[in-house]
């Protein structure tokens, strides 16, 4: 099954660290946010990616394109007067990358529409390229073969940030206690499975995938939802940046579930 990302925006709210490169490619301790996706799929075993780019696509491809070398120990001699190169060891990944440039304005489901070629007609993942979590993809492609939908979306709960106040028709304060997690409201995450027949819900590069999409599909009762109640977060803001470096620093990734030494939690 292949997995296919959404790397194509531009970013306006990060916009101190996508001014100079796509959303996706913002680092995380060294890495792009997309290398941490992309390694929680491998783990499962989905190695066969699609990559829905756009705004500064050839960022994203010369990262891919110097990947091996960046990724290998690898000898120059020169004593010839000409350059032998011999790699002496390989840290690679065992990834199948296609880099697909889907428009700069085009919508997420017009850059959905636009890979289609790529996909064929076969199931497949799909989620956002700012965005980690810990869900267990095996459990999740699980629960999507058992309901016989088209799609499936992983939910999570959204926290309350601000005190919850019960209030009269006359504006009177009558209770207020801190918010808990049970406040929330379960939100789309991303990180969805999808059936061929979504294509026929996408028509063209203005097509909102959520706003089209998913809404059509909700009505039709084709689309489920997967409730996540381990770590998720997006990084939208240089703040969100932050949290997730602090949390790989201190051995606190939750999201790294290939890398033991990195989630204690």
């Amino acid at each position: 099954m292949k997995v296919v990302l959404l790397a194509g925006g531009m970013g306006t709210r990060i916009s101190e660290e996508s001014a100079y490169r796509p959303k996706p490619m913002v680092e995380i301790s060294g890495k792009p946010i997309l290398w941490h996706i992309m390694k929680e799929y491998s783990y499962y075993g989905y190695n066969e990616f699609i990559i829905c780019a756009g705004y500064k696509q050839e960022y994203i491809k010369e990262w891919f394109d110097n990947f091996f070398l960046h990724s290998s120990d690898i000898e120059y001699d020169f004593t010839d007067g000409k350059k032998e190169v011999v790699v002496r060891h390989t840290h690679v990944e065992p990834w199948k990358v296609t880099i697909v440039d889907t428009g700069l304005n085009t919508m997420t489901g017009g850059r959905v529409k636009r890979v289609q070629k790529y996909i064929g007609n076969e199931p497949f993942m799909l989620t956002y390229g700012d965005g980690v979590c810990d869900v267990n993809i095996a459990e999740l492609v699980k629960f999507h073969k058992q309901h016989g939908k088209i799609a499936t979306l992983t939910s999570v709960i959204q926290k309350q940030e601000k005190g919850v106040l019960d209030i009269s028709e006359f504006g009177e304060v009558r209770s207020f206690r801190e918010k808990r997690s049970g406040d929330g409201i379960p939100i789309n995450a991303g990180y969805m499975v999808l059936q061929p027949e979504v294509f026929d819900y996408l028509k063209d590069d203005n097509t909102i995938f959520e706003r089209v999409a998913l809404e059509q599909l909700s009505d039709e009762n084709q689309l489920m939802s997967y409730v996540h109640t381990g770590f998720w977060q997006c990084m939208d803001s240089v703040r969100e940046k932050k949290i997730l470096e602090q949390l790989w620093e201190k051995g606190n990734a939750a999201w790294a579930v290939w890398n033991e030494g990195n989630k204690n939690g």
